[in-house]
């Protein structure tokens, strides 16, 4: 998930989920049914100190109420990444657009993350202040909503006076509990059913500081509580996607609109050609890096391999303490901002390809004190050590994310 940084830095937290089950090239076989292509406009908040949803990932335990049935969860492992600041960050956006629930269909303001795996909603079950300045879903209200069991069975309906699971996401700086439902889903046009986690309990903090309502998880299904809670893969069996990839353009101001294509991607928001690189560890769209350069200059920082996700939900762009250490005192951002407009550029080798970043895009300006925004994060084997490509990456970017070929696709965006 992804909620921007606006809490001390020291309660960063990313999950990462062990996979339950193989991750698999997924294959469409064709069939009947309409398929198409949907672009959701995204909404853009710019304000200090936002809040990441790197912050708010975190480690999730499973509570059965009583007399259900033991390990119906199955064993989900989990690792956390430990971060240190290497800056406090001036400024960070949220991007986030709408996703329609149930029959009638009730709107939601979501954040799209490609960093986790699960949709999660308020219900109207939680009664918190955090929740009641969101909008929550009513299940009474829906007549296609179907109270769900435990994870593993996302099929079976709870019983009358039945047992259910009860989930709980444990964040830095808070928690959510909820319980399992299945229902319409719809992303304009595009349709499906899945299941997603109803809210019931959740803690002021963080959750009353961010402006939208959910997280609609982007990840690989190996980052969800079950296959059919990765909804864009309930897209996928339900063959309602033109192409089964997604594609995201995040504008550098309000001036354009940003946002979230379903079924396609757009040659409009490329300035430069589109390349593919292989998903190297499904889970996150996690891809290999070659090595680090400062001025095109390769300073042989990958010894034996880099890896890098890609991840929408988050403002932060963030790798291991080691490499991170080394670029801040090879590229000597002064201060005070003296060399700014001499300052080199940052870039990553994938391939045969550099992706480069302008001081513009690494540095954080602050009035007259500059700082490399780079944090540091060491990420445990087996997903790291790992570089997060967050919003500053994406703005400079446009990024296709193929779950059919496990690939991302890159190409320079096409900014006003």
């Amino acid at each position: 998930m992804s909620f921007r940084r606006s809490l001390p830095v020291a309660y960063l937290l990313v999950s990462i989920v062990a996979a339950t089950h193989a991750p698999g090239r997924l294959h469409d076989n064709g069939g009947a049914g309409s398929t198409g292509s949907y672009t959701i406009p995204l909404k853009r908040r710019t304000r200090f100190q936002a809040l990441s949803l790197s912050q708010l990932r975190g480690t999730r335990r499973h509570g059965k109420r009583p007399g259900s049935r033991p390990g119906s969860l199955g064993s989900l492992g989990s690792e956390r990444a430990t971060p240190a600041p290497v800056h406090a960050g001036s400024q960070a956006s949220e991007y986030y657009g709408i996703l329609s629930v149930g029959s009638p269909p009730q709107d939601f303001e979501v954040v799209f993350d490609t960093g986790s795996g699960n949709l999660i909603i308020p219900s109207t079950t939680c009664k918190s202040d955090a929740c009641s300045m969101h909008r929550r879903f009513n299940r009474s209200l829906s007549s296609t909503a179907q109270d769900i069991a435990f994870a593993d069975a996302p099929d079976d309906q709870v019983p009358p006076d039945g047992d259910r699971d009860v989930v709980t996401i444990t964040f830095g700086t808070g928690e959510i509990s909820g319980v399992f439902v299945k229902d319409h889903l719809c992303l304009g046009d595009i349709c499906t059913h899945g299941d997603f986690i109803a809210v019931t309990e959740e803690t002021e903090q963080p959750f009353s500081l961010v402006p939208f309502d959910g997280i609609f998880g982007l990840g690989l299904p190996q980052m969800s509580q079950a296959p059919h809670f990765n909804v864009f893969d309930c897209m996928i069996r339900d063959k309602v996607l033109k192409k089964n990839l997604f594609s995201v353009f995040l504008a550098q101001n309000d001036e354009e609109e940003s946002e979230i294509s379903f079924g396609e991607y757009k040659t409009s928001r490329m300035a430069g050609e589109l390349f593919w690189v292989p998903v190297s560890n499904p889970g996150y769209w996690q891809v290999e890096m070659q090595d680090v350069t400062i001025g095109h200059q390769q300073q042989q920082l990958c010894k034996g391999g880099c890896q890098a996700a890609v991840d929408t939900g988050t403002s932060l762009l963030a790798g291991p303490s080691e490499v991170v250490g080394a670029l801040v005192r090879r590229l000597k951002v002064a201060e005070d901002c003296s060399n700014f407009f001499s300052l080199p550029e940052l870039g990553f080798v994938m391939g045969n390809h550099t992706l480069s970043l302008s001081p513009e895009d690494y540095v954080d300006r602050d009035g007259h004190s500059c700082t490399v925004a780079l944090m540091t994060m060491d990420v445990p084997p087996p997903k790291g050590p790992l570089f997060i490509f967050g919003d500053p990456f994406l703005r400079k970017y446009y990024t296709v994310y193929d779950r059919e070929n496990l690939q991302v696709g890159f190409a320079l965006a096409a900014q006003s």
